[in-house]
């Protein structure tokens, strides 16, 4: 068995892949819809051994982040150059100096991005 994918409800679409593909880098694979209902937009970093499902539903639906949710997480070689890139930015963000910072993504989803060994 292997994971394939964690799906997330999204508020704005264009908004949060900004996010994921503009600050995160991560790459857009695939997209679809579900008839009138949602649009399925699927990422992945550059190995694509696994992928970020945003589903933004059509009808404009409001969503309440759940307290079972912990986080995404994200590895990178140079967590200096990320905190400089999200202090730049002007974003809130809680560090462990050195070894990882959390962020929120557009939705309030949080985001950790932890220095790679």
């Amino acid at each position: 068995m292997r994971l394939a994918h964690t799906m997330i409800r999204v508020r704005d679409l264009d908004e949060t892949l900004a996010f994921y593909t503009g600050f995160l880098g991560l790459e857009e694979v695939r997209r679809g819809t579900i008839g009138d209902e949602a649009t399925l937009v699927f990422l992945a970093d550059e190995q694509r051994s696994y992928y970020i499902e945003l589903t933004y539903n059509h009808d404009g639906r409001e969503y309440e982040l759940g307290d079972q949710f912990g986080h995404l997480a994200f590895t990178v070689p140079d967590l200096a150059a990320v905190i400089a890139d999200v202090e730049a930015r002007g974003w809130w963000y809680r560090e462990n100096p050195g070894r990882y910072i959390f962020v929120k993504d557009p939705n309030g989803y949080d985001i950790e991005i932890l220095q790679e060994k």
